[in-house]
């Protein structure tokens, strides 16, 4: 599965950026992206135009839910999917509602960035 999409992982935490990394390094996405915020997010989705953007939603200084509002305003082809953990299924309601592209569960699996990275390639390959 050979793709150039770039991605940008926005997560206050470390580790979890670094296993969503591998993750997609794994998918063969060439361009990876990180952010400790909503509001490194906005600016790298600004700066770099991702193709998606993986998102937590409960973040310090601008959660998922400003920042994916936001990048829907500047930026709305591009793919936005949400991380929450369990119990968060009211935000990503609201999520969807605001354009959001997908979700994921954490703690994110290889076999979940797999299969939406694979969706949006073909979805891709589909437009061309």
């Amino acid at each position: 599965m050979g793709n150039n999409l770039s991605v940008v992982i926005c997560d206050d935490s470390v580790l979890i950026r670094k296993k969503l990394r591998s993750n997609l390094e794994k998918c063969k996405c060439e361009e990876i992206y990180e952010a400790e915020n909503g509001n490194v997010a906005i600016d790298l989705v600004k700066e770099k135009n991702p193709d998606v953007v993986f998102m937590d939603i409960v973040m310090p200084d601008k959660d998922g839910m400003e920042a994916l509002q936001e990048i829907m305003d500047s930026s709305p082809e591009t793919k936005v999917v949400m991380a929450s953990s369990a119990g968060t299924k009211e935000h990503l309601k609201k999520a969807l509602e605001k354009g959001a592209y997908d979700f994921i569960q954490k703690p994110v699996t290889l076999e979940a960035v797999t299969n939406i990275i694979g969706k949006i390639i073909k979805e891709c390959e589909q437009d061309v």
